[in-house]
């Protein structure tokens, strides 16, 4: 299987990008790891413009970014990896901006002409957080349902990392929460 990983985190040596890197050296070894580190790419937020409303069997964007490489990157995947640190109860600003940019993606939505060009998609959420999962990550799985319902793709599982602040100091838990997520993917 192909699989997309979507690192949302600025740091790219950082908690998210340790665990998320856990999982794929987990994978890899059956299965193609294809990451994105959104960091080092040029993705603005979406202008409201709606112009790739006009193209919808295409990312039609106008915008003159990374996000449509990204996106096909997605497209050409069996299953994409959200990877964020919990900010603020949500995503990283720079992986909320691609998910802002979804927009392109799915055409005729409230309608029974409701298509989209990453539907039937395999999708997982991994979170890290400084905090406890309870009372603290309720937001960021909300959305990525209500992401997941407007795509028309999967939700495979979603894995939150508590008390997770120091990338040298992640141990066990995070490997078992990982590992559980490779076998409930069917990945090993």
């Amino acid at each position: 299987m192909r699989i997309a990983t979507m690192l949302g985190s600025p740091k790219l040596d950082g908690n998210t990008a340790t665990v998320l890197g856990m999982f794929e050296e987990l994978v890899s070894k059956k299965h193609e790891i294809d990451r994105v580190n959104i960091a080092e790419h040029r993705v603005a937020g979406c202008n409201g413009c709606l112009e790739c409303r006009k193209s919808p069997d295409d990312i039609a964007c106008v915008q003159d970014d990374d996000a449509e490489s990204i996106f096909r990157r997605m497209m050409r995947s069996d299953i994409v990896v959200y990877a964020s640190p919990l900010y603020c109860w949500g995503f990283s600003s720079q992986l909320k901006a691609l998910i802002d940019r979804h927009v392109c993606l799915v055409s005729g939505y409230g309608t029974p002409e409701h298509r989209s060009l990453i539907e039937g998609k395999k999708t997982a959420l991994l979170v890290t957080c400084a905090g406890p999962i309870d009372n603290n990550s309720e937001f960021i799985q909300g959305i990525f349902d209500k992401l997941n319902e407007y795509t028309l793709s999967e939700v495979a599982g979603k894995y939150i990392v508590p008390f997770c602040t120091t990338p040298g100091e992640i141990g066990v838990d995070a490997k078992e929460i990982v590992a559980g997520m490779a076998k409930n993917l069917g990945l090993i």
